[in-house]
């Protein structure tokens, strides 16, 4: 059994005992949270949402705040002397699904 469930504005699919990379989620280690924006549930027969499920939640634990890979970022305009050379790393939280409940 699994769901897709939005969590801060992108999709994830999301089974029991998985782990799943969200975008960074405030909280310490060991932190409960529950989602009720599931957009479907599959299992013995298959629960789609106009948009959301009702009564469907996913309970999951906040397992370990990481930086993904440095992404460069090179600017450059020819003839102008102008060169600009960035980085960025992305924080994202790891999370691992407790349990999926259905309505």
């Amino acid at each position: 059994m699994y769901a897709l469930v939005e969590i801060k504005g992108k999709q994830y699919k999301a089974e029991k005992g998985g782990l799943l990379r969200v975008d960074k989620i405030e909280g310490e280690n060991g932190d409960k949270l529950e989602f009720d924006s599931v957009l479907m549930l599959s299992g013995d027969d298959v629960k789609v949402g106009t948009p959301y499920v009702d009564g469907a939640k996913v309970t999951v634990t906040l397992e370990d705040q990481i930086k993904g890979k440095k992404v460069k970022i090179f600017k450059f305009k020819k003839r102008k002397n102008y060169s600009l050379t960035q980085g960025h790393r992305q924080k994202y939280t790891t999370v691992r699904v407790d349990d999926i409940i259905e309505a």
